[in-house]
């Protein structure tokens, strides 16, 4: 399967690198191209991408607004930022946006690349440092920490959990992917991903990047 592309940013220069780089990729597709957030969400009408590739800072309409106009009228389109930024504040309102995956821009062609067939599979993937960040955001303290808190401390904010069912969220809010969470569980991935679906289901959210922005709040 080919996926999908549509590459937002405000500079130039940076959108047709990225062009450039993706289309050494044989299985995606650049599709389009957008300057702000506004001509994203046009595009993503016009174009029909699988993945949209997200500037967060932009003048017009800055990439979290755009990125919560997309996911609420296109759910099945995943958001990828891309961006220079990765302070906790950023990466926070991009998720809470609705965006699957956050990279910074010192990211390379293949991790790029791998991060988009992520997201266009419905699953979330974050770069280290944002990863460390985001640990920190659930440890209540400051990047980098050794370790997120447990499974005990989710299940007393979200009780209607069971304790399996918080070792997965806790999993799903590091980043892991499910082959990880049941290599990590001793779980098949089919278990893992009806645990994945249960969580979903009492967390009332669809993608695990909102179950990650519900854990941050």
């Amino acid at each position: 399967m080919t996926i999908r592309v549509l590459v937002v940013d405000d500079q130039a220069i940076v959108r047709d690198g990225l062009v450039t780089v993706l289309s050494l990729v044989p299985d995606l597709t650049v599709v389009g191209e957008a300057a702000d957030g506004a001509e994203a969400v046009a595009a993503v009408e016009q174009d029909a991408p699988d993945v949209v590739l997200m500037d967060l800072r932009m003048p017009t309409v800055d990439g979290p607004t755009a990125t919560a106009r997309i996911t609420a009228a296109h759910p099945h389109v995943a958001v990828l930022v891309l961006t220079t930024y990765a302070d906790d504040e950023s990466i926070v309102t991009a998720l809470r946006a609705g965006a699957r995956g956050y990279l910074t821009k010192d990211a390379g062609r293949t991790e790029i690349a791998t991060a988009i067939r992520a997201v266009a599979s419905g699953q979330s993937t974050f770069d280290a440092s944002v990863g460390a960040r985001l640990v920190a955001q659930l440890a209540g303290g400051a990047a980098p920490v050794a370790a997120p808190p447990g499974p005990v401390g989710l299940r007393t904010r979200f009780p209607d959990l069971t304790p399996r069912e918080a070792d997965v969220l806790e999993r799903i809010a590091e980043g892991r992917s499910n082959p990880e969470i049941a290599a990590e569980l001793f779980l098949t991935v089919p278990t893992v991903k009806s645990y994945v679906n249960q969580v979903f289901t009492k967390l009332g959210v669809r993608t695990r990047a909102e179950a990650v922005a519900l854990v941050l709040r």
